[in-house]
């Protein structure tokens, strides 16, 4: 008896557990049809909807929030560097804004609407202002700066940028007016929760596929996900007009045109063009008449009528350089303010006017590395000022090194986008001081100089003009106590001719260094001369046309002998 009891027991458990294992296959077929099968009836708030005035771009929530509304409607800075322009300048000393294009320079500050584009007064309509630590920016006046478009929606908040240029297709959803809406969900499957339910005949902004059964859109609300292809059809695209873009002079006057410059050294005396005998093929003079003097950002001149007048009877163009006199910390405090930046470049305009200029090349050396953005901000300035003056705007740059004071500060990327011409100073690999001698600009490292600023750096290279120097250096090597001391002293072109025939020397050509060189011992001294002869010269040229450089700029005049120019001249041939 006790045993048939037992195996009734076990009996009643064993049921018990199938009627178990039966609702649990049943409970997950359920699940299973209703996760993986039947598509997903669970609405969801998207996060941004606890947001004011989140604003978009491409279909994604930027983390940037508009203030205000409608007409008043301003945008946040950071938003505005991320997404339409990374230049936008703040100065936190003046609270101000500083924004340029190619053709305009808008300068504005908080808490005023009195603002002024290209130095002129311009009265905004709204007042830049700033809000928990946030500069905003009235959207209006941006738009038309800037040719983007903003959209806001009254009902949720969301506001939606386009940036000049751009376009997305759109698309309607599919069905008869009054049909049955379609899912707008937060992933690309049905099982995914719906984000907003969409009426046929709603036009959507299509940014991109996922796969080939879905499409990632973006409503007039913000709200934004995924549909099924098949439940869209085109709808034509949403285009944003470009930003009217004006040919700047050099496009007009130097495509395809080389440059063939040459520095004119002023120093004291005013050169007299009386003396300077044939200078064939040469199309710029660029003499170093001003310089910045002080703090403030005053400019001297040495400028000279007569000199300009001469230049442009022979056809050529007059580039005036300006320096920072190569005080590194007068730079510091001349460009430390949109104030004293601004003064220098109005007197230069001022000048440009005066004696009839046809551009300006900017010549700024011996700067702190941290002083090179101001330095960068100085020719974004600079360059819608200029070009509304047809003027042409270069900047002499070194060849990239770690030197900080020469090298390091320049922003050549940068510099390339706000200037017509970035003349590249291919001197001095060997300089004054140098510890070993050698050549002042040897070809491979003229060759290197070039490639890394085009390669590293993104500079177009019809936007490079290779600065050529027109000196060498007589290299002094003696030897006291066993150790070799190097001294040298610059030199022109016509004084190493007098050596070479003063004391009947035959220079050897040194291959690795693609130059003429010549040495000699006189009064126990051994000299050594890497020469710079229209050997050279070509090589120099041919080089500056087999990188399609827009030219060739020559330092400078008074080093040069006859021949030179007519080595030169070849950069047009």
């Amino acid at each position: 008896m006790e045993t048939r009891q037992r195996q009734r027991r076990v009996r009643k458990r064993g049921g018990l557990f199938r009627r178990l294992l039966g609702l649990v296959i049943i409970a997950a077929a359920a699940y299973w049809v209703v996760y993986y099968v039947l598509p997903n009836r669970l609405h969801i708030v998207p996060d941004w909807k606890g947001l004011e005035h989140p604003v978009f771009v491409k279909g994604e929530l930027t983390g940037y929030s508009a203030s205000g509304t409608g007409d008043g409607l301003l945008l946040p800075l950071p938003l505005l560097q991320e997404y339409v322009d990374s230049s936008i300048h703040y100065e936190e000393a003046t609270k101000s804004v500083i924004l340029s294009t190619d053709n305009e320079l808008l300068y504005m500050q908080e808490d005023t609407t009195a603002a002024s584009l290209n130095n002129e007064p311009l009265q905004l309509r709204l007042a830049p202002e700033e809000k928990d630590g946030v500069t905003y920016l009235p959207a209006d006046t941006l738009e038309n700066l800037y040719g983007f478009e903003v959209e806001e929606d009254q009902a949720t908040g969301a506001v939606l940028l386009m940036t000049a240029g751009e376009t997305v297709p759109l698309g309607k959803i599919k069905g008869e007016e009054g049909g049955r809406s379609k899912a707008l969900r937060s992933e690309a499957t049905i099982h995914a929760p719906i984000v907003a339910d969409m009426p046929p005949g709603t036009v959507v902004r299509i940014w991109h596929s996922e796969g080939e059964d879905w499409l990632y859109v973006q409503m007039s609300s913000g709200f934004t996900g995924y549909i099924k292809a098949g439940d869209i059809i085109p709808d034509g695209e949403k285009a944003v007009d470009a930003k009217p873009v004006t040919p700047s002079r050099a496009e007009r006057s130097w495509k395809g045109k080389p440059v063939n410059l040459f520095w004119e050294a002023v120093y004291e005396r005013k050169p007299d063009p009386a003396n300077f005998g044939a200078l064939p093929g040469v199309n710029v003079v660029s003499p170093t008449w001003f310089e910045i003097v002080d703090i403030n950002g005053n400019v001297r001149s040495k400028a000279d009528n007569a000199y300009v007048q001469w230049a442009h009877n022979r056809g050529m163009e007059v580039w005036g350089l300006l320096s920072n006199s190569f005080d590194a910390d007068l730079t510091t405090q001349a460009l430390s303010s949109y104030e004293k930046r601004m003064n220098a470049i109005v007197q230069m305009l001022e000048y440009a006017d005066l004696y009839g200029l046809d551009g300006i090349n900017i010549d700024f050396e011996n700067v702190y590395t941290k002083d090179g953005e101001n330095v960068t901000q100085f020719m974004r300035e600079l360059k819608p000022m200029a070009q509304a003056k047809n003027l042409i705007v270069s900047m002499d740059v070194t060849p990239k090194s770690n030197s900080e004071m020469w090298s390091l500060f320049l922003d050549r990327r940068s510099l390339a986008a706000v200037t017509d011409f970035l003349i590249v100073m291919a001197y001095d690999e060997h300089w004054a001081s140098s510890p070993t001698a050698g050549s002042v600009a040897s070809l491979p490292w003229v060759e290197n100089s070039i490639s890394r600023i085009i390669e590293e750096d993104d500079v177009p290279a019809e936007k490079l003009i290779l600065g050529i120097p027109l000196y060498t250096r007589i290299w002094s090597e003696t030897t006291v106590d066993g150790q070799t001391r190097v001294s040298s002293k610059a030199v022109s072109m016509n004084a190493v001719r007098e050596i070479l025939a003063d004391k009947k020397l035959t220079p050897v050509f040194d291959k690795a260094a693609g130059q003429n060189y010549v040495e000699y011992t006189e009064d126990g001294v051994l000299r050594k001369i890497w020469i710079e002869d229209k050997v050279s010269l070509k090589a120099r040229v041919e080089l500056a046309r087999s990188f399609g450089l827009g030219g060739i700029g020559s330092w400078n005049r008074s080093f040069a002998i006859a021949e030179a120019w007519e080595t030169l001249q070849q950069i047009s041939q």
